[in-house]
């Protein structure tokens, strides 16, 4: 029998709100979330709900076990914050400097408690098991703390049939929700480049290999891959994001040292844009007589959503919310550790609408702004999700 928990949330949002923004106040770190995994083992505690700790250091499992046997269904969020310096004059605003969460894992963390509150309030009723898959270090990058947490054995005891993660979307007003089949976020891969040329007077560079005139034609040369080697349809970014060079006005500059990334929604057109990413680098500086160190790190693998549980999530959504509150979308180019999840068991990823408006300011903003709006959303639409599909689950075994 299906299970309902539509009109339960109202009862522990302000519950909610309340640890979420004390989430907020105390940021931590990716591997640095001490604290923010006492806190959590804290609330499990007192709302009854059994866990096990030990995965990727500070990750914490929450298990819900139904009153009868059945499928598992994981629901996992990010824990860790970014190392920025808030600005958004919240009362409840970082107190930690140069520490902030400015990609809504502290909304993520107190939705995924709120989900398993839910969640505990039917276990009797459930045929299955849920799991709270609290993750560390998910801003890590190329790390992160997914891969780890499964080294760990975190579902060694309980093995999910299917997946869930959910992440906080400012483009979305409060009440869409966007999921998609197939894939969801991109690769995400990081480089660092150091060419190495050879210094000099400023006005003498005949004596001299200019590691700035190198590097800006390898930077003009980079994007040749994305316009002219990449099928238009198709989607890649190469991002030169931080530039270093150069010691004085009048000294030719010996080294430069470029960092980037590198995003691609498939792992064809990955392996395209990476070959070439080093024949290009290559050859310009060697045509320029200039020497060249390269560290490409593959990042997150993409998000590539399973479509039987994106079909599953979705009705489940547009039955609690309405057909308006699943829109039409395109997927993004960022990064996600939850894509190593996906890599090992299928489920879906979605994003959870939470705009506050015109003044809105994008995920990593100093002064990006969470609407709280959106927990009631983010909780009951989970909660159910989950139920939903362990349903679904159990009627396809007694098929």
């Amino acid at each position: 029998m299906k299970i309902s928990i539509k009109g339960k949330v109202s009862n522990i949002v302000d519950y909610i709100k309340q640890y979420r923004r004390e989430l907020h106040e105390q940021p931590e770190l990716s591997g640095e979330e001490v604290e923010t995994s006492k806190r959590i083992q804290e609330q499990l505690t007192l709302n009854g709900i059994p866990y096990k700790t030990g995965f990727a250091d500070t990750g914490v499992l929450g298990i819900i076990q139904g009153g009868k046997p059945g499928k598992t269904v994981a629901l996992r969020a990010d824990i860790d914050a970014l190392p920025i310096t808030e600005k958004t004059d919240l009362p409840f605003s970082s107190k930690v400097e140069g520490k902030m969460h400015a990609c809504g894992h502290d909304a993520h963390n107190a939705m995924l408690l709120g989900a398993g509150i839910l969640l505990n309030q039917v276990r009797e009723e459930m045929e299955g098991t849920v799991l709270l898959v609290f993750q560390p270090a998910e801003e890590d990058s190329p790390k992160g703390g997914a891969q780890q947490m499964m080294e760990d054995g975190v579902f060694d005891d309980y093995k999910p049939d299917v997946m869930i993660g959910q992440h906080v979307w400012p483009d979305l007003p409060v009440g869409q929700f966007g999921i998609l089949p197939g894939p969801m976020m991109g690769n995400s891969d990081k480089f660092r480049i150091v060419i190495n040329g050879s210094g000099g007077h400023a006005s003498m560079p005949h004596q001299t290999i200019d590691a700035i005139i190198v590097a800006n034609q390898v930077i003009t040369a980079l994007q040749t891959i994305v316009s002219r080697n990449v099928d238009p349809i198709d989607s890649a970014v190469i991002t030169i994001g931080k530039i270093e060079g150069g010691v004085r006005h009048n000294v030719v500059a010996d080294q430069v040292t470029l960092e980037g990334t590198v995003r691609t929604l498939s792992n064809e057109v990955k392996g395209k844009v990476k070959s070439r990413f080093f024949s290009i680098v290559e050859g310009v500086t060697e045509a320029m007589d200039a020497g060249v160190e390269i560290e490409y790190m593959d990042g997150y693998p993409a998000t590539v959503n399973t479509p039987e549980w994106v079909e599953v999530i979705k009705n489940s959504l547009a039955n609690q919310f309405g057909e308006s509150s699943v829109p039409a979308v395109s997927p993004s180019l960022g990064g996600e550790d939850f894509g190593r999840f996906l890599l090992k068991y299928p489920g879906a990823y979605y994003w959870l609408g939470s705009s506050v408006g015109e003044n809105q300011k994008p995920l990593h903003d100093p002064r990006f702004i969470f609407n709280e709006e959106a927990l009631a959303y983010g909780i009951e639409g989970m909660a159910q999700a989950a139920l939903d599909i362990i349903y679904t689950l159990n009627e396809k075994a007694g098929e």
